[in-house]
């Protein structure tokens, strides 16, 4: 299976902007980013960040209203808190050696900055790569990584998966089979989450958002207090 997935990958994979640095500064903000939001959004926001901010020490001396206001459409703000958090303390003290001692990294991030900055040989599973190993009960192990990525978001894909496109399908028990439909969120039109989105564009711009409730929401995520900063 590995030989294979490696040649598919080859002449497969995605040309992310990413893959081509080892800097972990770069890989743990474009794995931040990547958290709940499609790769091809991300692209234009990861080069336009590293234009503003290339390194760990330039994002660790911005304001957090600035970070606030260059992550708006991104969604999911505390991401951006807790990736300027982590910049600032590894500015301060360097980069630990347990990663997710950096706020907002957890397993799987810390992993992937591990694997593709430091060069460990651990394999971070994310939810692509966990649905490949779950169905194709394949054994793989770091080297396999970004592979297995790739053909969990393009091929090995949640409710009918590409089994024809795939190169692991004539081993795979889980070939041609069709998968319940995961929940997904609500629509963004009309949400509480567009009231806050809302709110908090009219805070960093310094205009009364008229909507307690959703300012009251952005509080308690820590999202208020941080604008003078």
């Amino acid at each position: 299976m590995v030989e294979r997935l490696l040649a598919w990958f080859a002449v497969e994979g995605r040309a992310l902007p990413w893959r081509g640095t080892r800097d972990p500064y770069a890989i743990l903000v474009s794995e931040v980013m990547l958290q709940q939001t499609q790769a091809a959004r991300v692209v234009p926001r990861y080069v336009a960040w590293l234009e503003r901010w290339p390194t760990v020490d330039a994002l660790a001396g911005a304001s957090t209203a600035d970070v606030l206001r260059a992550w708006q459409g991104l969604g999911y703000n505390r991401r951006a808190l807790n990736l300027h958090r982590a910049a600032r303390e590894i500015a301060a003290n360097g980069w630990p050696d347990e990663l997710t001692e950096l706020p907002g990294v957890g397993r799987y991030t810390a992993d992937a900055v591990a694997c593709f900055a430091f060069g460990r040989a651990v394999l971070p599973v994310d939810v692509n790569v966990r649905r490949v190993l779950e169905r194709t009960g394949g054994s793989f192990d770091h080297t396999c990584a970004q592979a297995l990525m790739d053909l969990g978001a393009t091929v090995c894909i949640a409710r009918v998966p590409r089994c024809g496109e795939c190169p692991l399908a004539e081993e795979c028990p889980s070939r041609g089979r069709r998968f319940e439909p995961l929940r997904r969120q609500g629509p963004f039109e009309g949400s509480f989450r567009q009231r806050r989105a809302a709110a908090l564009r009219a805070l960093l711009d310094g205009v009364d958002p008229r909507d307690e409730e959703a300012v009251a929401a952005l509080a308690r995520d820590g999202l208020v207090p941080s604008l003078p900063d």
